[in-house]
């Protein structure tokens, strides 16, 4: 125990922002303030310590470490069909090694984008994307979209940092430089403080982008509304994204989900490509998890395709809806799962969580983070940025490097899949 005080910069991980301006307090090997952070990850942050509890088990039995990889080892070996999935709460590191472990053992490894964005990856597969850097939106952007998105409660600091109040090269006066527009179906605490809230039907995105599709082209639309918006406030929407300087549209997944969710967001694409003969515009998702974005990096890297590959012949295939962790597990197509830096398991079926509860499964995650069941298996490891060195990849896909806060005593994932690795047969 020491009474010394220490501040040491820190990287929040908790939402797609990768904030890397915070500073932390560190006193008595734990976190005692984090300065600039907001309220969501202030609260994680002040949970975080030099020596976690670290929890190694079997069937809910306290095991070492060894007996838990071993016992890991022991499942996947004698699986004929594994399942991995997750990699949103890793890191670089550890993505990596979770792509190793997938080829060795020629599993389908899966990442928490399939119960996220994946109808948006889709679409700009198909028809592409105009975009930039978060820096370019803070820098350029006086006419900023939110299209089925909340961000000042999944992302709060995403309009201080980048697309609201932020001050940047030619928005020298921040907000008062720029108009913010909210689409959704309901009311939210961001189209709260828009300066333009677009009140829509639910499931009518569709004909409201291709409405805005051909208003911009120059038709006249015979009807009065569309979606329940008003043709005169589409016209006016148009009017402003044609003549503002630099225009970027954030969408979430109340564009994304749904049942055409990937038309959905083909549609703003190609609605923003045509803007783009006016102006400059831009389309980005918004992010949830800390590093979903690298999880799809990583695997394009590694196999070709962002999310949904199975190696279970020795090469990548990538089948999106075959392939994705919950259509597996609701098919019981797999007869084992190993789940590291797991989110949005609160998403899956209930079905696909049947199956987790009676195939073998074994958890891996950061000690703060529990599943919905008792695993087969349970290893705890450290947190990147917080216990060791790695890389998130923001929302925008720029890689930021995570420093950590306490010496790197605790294992991290990358260690504990590499032994995994080492024990196979």
């Amino acid at each position: 125990m020491t009474d010394t005080v220490v501040q040491k910069p820190a990287v929040c991980t908790h939402c797609g922002c990768v904030c890397d301006d915070l500073i932390a307090t560190v006193h008595d090997q734990r976190v005692t303030q984090i300065k600039n952070a907001c309220v969501l990850s202030e609260e994680w942050f002040l949970t975080q310590t030099a020596t976690p509890q670290l929890r190694f088990e079997i069937e809910g039995q306290t095991v070492s470490q060894q007996q838990a990889i071993d016992k890991t080892a022991e499942i996947l070996s004698s699986a004929t069909a594994p399942l991995i999935h997750g990699l949103a709460r890793s890191s670089t590191p550890g993505q990596r090694a979770a792509v190793e472990l997938a080829d060795r053992i020629g599993a389908i490894i899966d990442t928490s984008a399939s119960t996220c964005h994946a109808p948006s990856i889709l679409a700009l597969q198909r028809v592409g994307e105009s975009t930039c850097s978060l820096g370019e939106v803070r820098n350029r952007s006086d006419l900023v979209i939110f299209w089925g998105s909340n961000p000042l409660e999944s992302h709060p600091r995403h309009l201080v940092r980048y697309s609201g109040e932020a001050t940047g090269l030619f928005i020298p006066n921040g907000r008062a430089d720029r108009t913010i527009v909210v689409v959704d179906t309901q009311e939210t605490e961001t189209s709260q403080a828009a300066d333009l809230f677009l009140k829509i039907k639910p499931e009518s995105d569709f004909e409201v982008l291709w409405a805005l599709r051909a208003i911009l082209s120059g038709q006249s639309l015979e009807q009065s509304s569309v979606g329940g918006i008003e043709i005169k406030q589409l016209n006016d929407l148009v009017s402003r994204m044609k003549q503002c300087q630099f225009g970027a549209v954030f969408f979430g997944l109340g564009l994304a989900h749904g049942p055409l969710g990937h038309h959905n967001v083909e549609a703003l694409l190609q609605l923003v490509t045509d803007v783009n003969d006016h102006t400059r515009f831009i389309a980005r998702r918004m992010r949830n998890y800390g590093d979903v974005a690298g999880a799809d990096s990583v695997l394009c890297w590694q196999t070709g395709y962002p999310f949904s590959v199975s190696l279970s012949k020795g090469y990548p295939r990538y089948n999106p809806g075959e392939y994705s962790a919950f259509e597996l597990l609701t098919r019981r197509d797999v007869d084992a799962a190993f789940l590291i830096g797991s989110d949005g398991l609160n998403k899956m079926p209930a079905a696909a969580i049947e199956t987790l509860k009676t195939i073998p499964t074994i958890y891996l995650a950061p000690v703060d983070s529990d599943p919905p069941f008792v695993p087969t298996v349970r290893l705890s490891s450290g947190t990147y940025g917080i216990h060791d060195y790695g890389t998130a990849y923001r929302m925008d896909e720029v890689p930021i490097p995570l420093k950590p806060i306490f010496p790197e005593t605790v294992p991290m994932d990358e260690t504990l899949v590499q032994s995994i690795i080492d024990q196979l047969d």
